[in-house]
């Protein structure tokens, strides 16, 4: 694929790419913004570096892509921008988000299309683990294939969220859980992805416990293979763009007790379906 208006450079061959020659933080012309879309839909992951975004300019570019989701039960880090996700550890985190492999909020009944994540302050280390799930499908066997198929599996918040269970700063908060296709058609390319992930996915509804929990733990490991992987080294005012249809992630917290400081912005999607 050739690209007229941005520079594309990947990171692996399976796995995501780096974008040049565009300021985010002003208006996209329709065609800078159709080969963003399309570099995202090629690599599952794309990330630019030295940009420099306000709130209101993060939350413009999310919009180009589609209405901009509020977290069910996250902290409101600022309250006048509900739809911002602040990401921050210092000396006195407990724990960080992202620590297990996942897809943003795949316990929505409608999970994030994708999410965008703006660091401001980077500590040394704290990179970010992705991993194609489109190449974690094609690699399976034809017959575990087919299983798949026809089976489903619920991703439920309670088990990624523990940790906000009984806070009460929000009066809207919730704990969705939901039953979603093992493996789920993408909307945009059509393509079959492998759709359980660590963080949330808790069972599988037709299978006995002991079967559930054995295939999910194959499946969990399945998907995190290396193989399928790219590794990205965030600088001070980078920007990562994934899109949860394709893809998992996870953050690698091996930086305490420096400091880490970004916003993400998450765009809502469709419900997951699988076109036989």
């Amino acid at each position: 694929m050739t690209y007229s208006t941005i520079g594309v450079r990947t990171l692996t061959p399976v796995c995501g790419a780096e974008i040049t020659g565009v300021d985010l933080s002003q208006d996209l012309g329709n065609e800078q913004f159709a080969e963003i879309h399309d570099a995202l839909m090629r690599h599952c992951v794309i990330f630019f570096r030295d940009q420099h975004l306000s709130i209101d300019q993060h939350k413009d570019f999310g919009r180009r892509f589609g209405k901009l989701h509020i977290h069910p039960n996250a902290k409101h880090g600022i309250p006048e921008h509900p739809e911002i996700l602040v990401i921050k550890a210092d000396e006195h985190s407990k724990r960080v988000a992202g620590e297990r492999w996942h897809s943003d909020v795949s316990c929505d009944a409608e999970p994030p299309m994708g999410s965008i994540l703006y660091i401001h302050q980077q500590p040394d280390g704290g990179d970010t683990m992705f991993a194609n799930m489109y190449a974690a499908c094609e690699a399976l066997s034809a017959p575990m294939r087919t299983m798949l198929e026809g089976l489903t599996a619920v991703h439920d918040s309670a088990k990624a969220h523990p940790y906000r269970m009984g806070a009460k700063d929000r009066d809207d908060m919730a704990f969705p859980c939901n039953e979603h296709p093992i493996i789920r058609t993408h909307p945009v390319t059509r393509k079959k992805a492998l759709f359980v992930n660590r963080g949330f996915t808790t069972h599988i509804p037709a299978l006995k416990r002991e079967e559930s929990d054995a295939l999910l733990e194959m499946l969990f490991r399945h998907a995190e293979n290396p193989l399928f992987q790219c590794r990205w080294q965030w600088s001070d005012n980078s920007i990562a763009f994934w899109d949860n249809r394709s893809a998992q992630h996870m953050a690698v917290w091996d930086y305490f007790p420096q400091k880490r400081y970004g916003h993400r912005v998450t765009v809502c999607g469709d419900r997951p379906f699988l076109d036989a």
